[in-house]
């Protein structure tokens, strides 16, 4: 089989041949280096861009700006854990990056609880092909 997928992230492996695959993990991760992404995120909002709409949509639901998305992904990257690196599809027929995903404990004050509260976060991101662009995947609280 042939393979036409195209991969508009910097690492430079092969996507999966079929789109039926969803998420594929890839063993070699994690696949960016913190200091590129760190650098990446201290140039600003016009670096990150909410890729997917499953994204936009948590990001929405948490009430997050785009300076915040970025703020998480900063503690993400120097507190937090890696979890792994996968190719996610920009559904139903976009490209696809290959990821790398952390997760995040931290404590954050709870209105309706009335005190602070341990939140764990879920963020998966890509570089683009060009090295200058952020691509969230995924910022949503842990299910």
């Amino acid at each position: 089989m042939v393979n036409n997928a195209n991969n508009i992230s910097a690492y430079e492996g092969t996507p999966p041949a079929s789109r039926e695959e969803g998420r594929v993990h890839i063993d070699s991760g994690p696949l960016y280096d913190k200091s590129t992404v760190l650098a990446l995120l201290d140039k600003g909002d016009a670096h990150t861009h909410l890729w997917t709409r499953r994204c936009i949509q948590d990001v929405q639901q948490l009430e997050f700006e785009i300076r915040d998305v970025r703020a998480l992904l900063k503690q993400a990257l120097l507190n937090g854990r890696y979890v792994n690196s996968e190719w996610c599809v920009q559904k139903p027929t976009g490209p696809w990056a290959a990821c790398d995903s952390y997760s995040l404990a931290r404590m954050e004050w709870i209105e309706n609880a009335g005190k602070e509260l341990p939140c764990n976060y879920y963020v998966k991101f890509a570089i683009n092909k060009a090295g200058k662009l952020l691509l969230l995947v995924s910022c949503h609280l842990s299910q």
